[in-house]
């Protein structure tokens, strides 16, 4: 018998405008007494739903049970900034596209294949198109190195035969209704989401032929004569075979030590504002989402429901070894934020941010994710490496297939990438990685 008891719970650091805002449909279950099933899947994010839907298609007579700590939608899944990104997007550096030509494709072709299912996913439980919104995506630039990062992302793109274009200051103006950005590069392959809501549709269909347990955070993982057995406060699930997809927390669960990177990003959204008249002439068209040229800058997004507008920004990042960060350092990167959106439309400075937060990232040093089967019946669909949107739907797919011995081309491919690389020991990697942070965004000047 193995018996792993879970060192940290998640936490949530401020509420998230798009949780807040969100609705949904079906009623909150916790997990009381115990249950047995063929799957136990923990997380409810975009891992853990994605290797739900995936064993539905591939087990559909098997039971299925997924439990999380938080309630669908609170967590980190609900915490980004809702863009499903088809083209390369490393954020461990400046540039976007650092691989060859091979790697490129590569990765593109594994990214539309998870946004494929996603979206088949959103046609099937009719999610509206402010929920998933096939909209493509623009990398803004505010300065002349970001141009040029724009320019070498644009040879890389026509390298590989993909649609793109350039936009000028008048373009991006029109658009944004801001005089701050020089250009911008349009690729029309992202999807943009209300990440809380997106989860929240999925959740609910799922729901109607599986169990979803909330406010059931694991505490204890023991595996004794091939069976596994998942404690939490008032219950456990016992199964065969257990999914992780808790991204970052999988350290907490006794796995990948000293190999994952958890970095906070940050994000701020701002009070509804008139869409119309006024906020046409202050902040362009009714919906827009542009990343920044540098990946260390500001991603800046609007949306527009029911006559009303809001401004979504993110940027500033740290890396820590705790899963909480203080209400002075929240406070803090709120005043970061307030001061890029100022700069961006100066006449929006009487429109507060309503909601502010922080949400986990976890990147591994070499950029692979933290995936297989770690133990006997147990498998890992974490570290998403930035882009959780995409790169945790295709980690949940290809588990459900680990999982169950199914063979696809995605999943050769998938395997195929070494183990996260360890990291220095502490306070040495708290050091090197905060002082690269702050250098970045130094660099990366007015694009953040």
């Amino acid at each position: 018998m193995t018996t792993t008891s879970v060192k940290r719970l998640p936490a949530e650091n401020g509420v998230s405008g798009w949780e807040a805002i969100s609705k949904r449909s079906f009623r909150v279950r916790s997990l009381e007494g115990n249950v047995s099933a063929d799957w136990l899947i923990i997380g409810a994010g975009f891992a853990g739903l994605s290797a739900a839907r995936r064993l539905l298609q591939l087990r559909p007579d098997d039971k299925i049970v997924v439990v999380d700590a938080s309630e669908v939608g609170k967590g980190t899944s609900g915490r980004n900034s809702g863009f499903m990104i088809d083209v390369p997007h490393n954020l461990s550096s400046s540039e976007y596209s650092s691989d060859g030509l091979d790697a490129t494709r590569l990765e593109m072709a594994q990214n539309r294949a998870a946004i494929a299912f996603a979206k088949e996913a959103a046609d099937e439980y009719a999610m509206s198109s402010e929920t998933f919104d096939p909209a493509g995506k623009i990398n803004a630039a505010a300065t002349a190195r970001g141009m040029k990062l724009n320019i070498s992302f644009g040879q890389s793109l026509r390298s590989s035969d993909e649609k793109h274009a350039f936009l000028d200051a008048t373009q991006m103006r029109e658009i944004t209704g801001s005089d701050y950005y020089l250009g911008g590069l349009f690729t029309p392959g992202a999807v943009l989401i209300q990440p809380a809501d997106y989860i929240r549709e999925l959740a609910a269909g799922l729901s109607r032929k599986i169990d979803i347990f909330e406010r059931s955070p694991v505490t204890s993982l023991t595996r004794e004569s091939g069976t596994w057995t998942a404690v939490s406060g008032h219950g456990k699930v016992t199964a065969t075979r257990v999914i992780l997809g808790v991204n970052g927390h999988i350290s907490d669960f006794g796995h990948f030590g000293g190999r994952l990177m958890h970095i906070f990003a940050y994000a701020s959204m701002t009070a509804p504002f008139p869409a119309a008249d006024v906020g046409w002439e202050t902040s362009g068209r009714d919906r827009w989402a542009l990343l920044p040229a540098d990946s260390m800058g500001a991603t800046v997004r609007k949306i527009t429901s029911g006559g009303q507008s809001r401004i979504v920004i993110r940027t500033k990042y740290t890396y820590e070894t705790t899963i909480t960060v203080s209400e002075h350092r929240m406070a803090k990167m709120a005043r970061e934020h307030r001061n890029s959106l100022d700069a961006r439309f100066p006449r929006l400075k009487d429109v507060p941010f309503e909601y502010s937060w922080a949400g986990r990232l976890c990147l591994s040093r070499n950029h692979v994710p933290a995936f297989g089967e770690i133990e006997e019946g147990l498998y890992s669909a974490c570290c998403e490496n930035g882009l959780g949107t995409v790169k945790s739907t295709l980690a949940g797919m290809m588990a459900a297939e680990l999982a169950t011995g199914t063979t696809s081309r995605h999943l050769e491919q998938y395997m195929d990438h070494a183990a996260p690389s360890r990291l220095p020991p502490e306070p040495f990697a708290w050091l090197g990685i905060n002082s690269v942070i702050r250098l970045q965004e130094l660099r990366a000047g007015r694009e953040g």
